[in-house]
């Protein structure tokens, strides 16, 4: 057989069944690529469904309607109910953080939360918040259906261990956000945390919110750390994603800070321009409408691949 340039047989020396395998490959490698891509269909639907358990802010009828939703999806994995009260304006408020655990080779945790609730002070106008909690809480829904066919039959992920942290009490009770009527669900978790060591085992703390817009456009968070912040571009840069990506420089207060200021290394991937000047944000306008499952698997790829590569560290 004669070879072509970069040892490519010959069209003429080629032999029919070689032609048969090569044309079979061709048209299976598109859809293998295809494959390899986040569903976010998936998690466009789960979106879909949390949205239709209506508002659910704490003390809600919804807000018991979405702790019972995210139990049965995670009913057969290590699933933790972290419950407290919350000192608020209003009084005690009993909140319930969600963390579901999936086991790695490598010692340490990587943790991918985002906020489920909805705010209290928009109770009286139908504030369903389809990009702001369910959007993501959908996205990680779906993020956890591959981690378990990951690690079925007593198999471990790759890297590290990945906890997936649906947090409550992210938004304040009143309109005037503050820094003690703001991010409770967090701020009790990450006290707790330091309490019993178990800060020290993670190794990136990844907040994933209001990411599920149509028109998708994620800033850099300023307070993020630089060596996370450069993993999730390098991510968003593996599958072409850039312009979605890091165009400007916000800073944003948000689920984070509690892991920040305790030394975690953090990133908020957040698109906090929702709507024309950002007129969708907490408003009755933050509906199933506004988001895309594109987007969803925008966020998906990255925010797995950014994973990975934070467990070849």
């Amino acid at each position: 057989m004669f070879l072509g340039r970069y040892g490519v047989p010959r069209p003429s020396a080629i032999p029919p069944l070689f032609s048969v395998l090569v044309f079979l490959l061709l048209l299976l490698v598109p859809h293998a690529v295809a494959q390899s891509h986040f569903d976010g269909d998936r998690a466009y639907d789960y979106a879909r469904q949390f949205v239709a358990l209506g508002p659910r802010w704490p003390t809600s009828p919804g807000h018991l309607k979405a702790e019972a939703f995210l139990r049965d999806h995670f009913r057969h994995d290590r699933l933790e109910e972290d419950a407290f009260t919350a000192n608020t304006p209003i009084g005690p408020v009993g909140m319930r953080n969600f963390i579901v655990r999936f086991p790695g080779r490598k010692d340490g945790v990587i943790v991918l939360a985002t906020h489920y609730e909805t705010n209290y002070w928009l109770r009286n106008i139908y504030f369903v918040g389809a990009n702001d909690g369910a959007a993501t809480t959908g996205l990680l829904m779906a993020i956890g259906d591959r981690l378990r066919a990951q690690t079925a039959a007593g198999r471990k992920l790759p890297g590290y261990s990945v906890w997936l942290l649906f947090d409550d009490g992210e938004e304040s009770i009143t309109p005037a956000w503050t820094d003690s009527d703001s991010l409770y669900g967090t701020r009790h978790l990450a006290a707790k945390w330091e309490r019993d060591g178990t800060l020290r085992r993670i190794k990136a703390f990844i907040l994933a919110d209001m990411i599920g817009d149509k028109d998708l456009d994620i800033q850099r968070e300023s307070r993020s750390t630089a060596w996370l912040v450069a993993l999730v571009r390098l991510a968003a840069h593996k599958y072409g994603y850039d312009r979605y990506f890091f165009q400007r420089e916000e800073e944003v207060e948000d689920d984070h800070l509690p892991f920040i200021e305790r030394g975690v290394p953090s990133v908020d991937v957040i698109d906090l321009d929702y709507g024309p000047n950002n007129s969708y944000h907490h408003t009755a306008q933050d509906t199933l409408d506004k988001i895309s499952a594109h987007s969803l698997t925008v966020d998906g790829d990255v925010l797995l691949e950014t994973i990975r590569l934070i467990g070849e560290r």
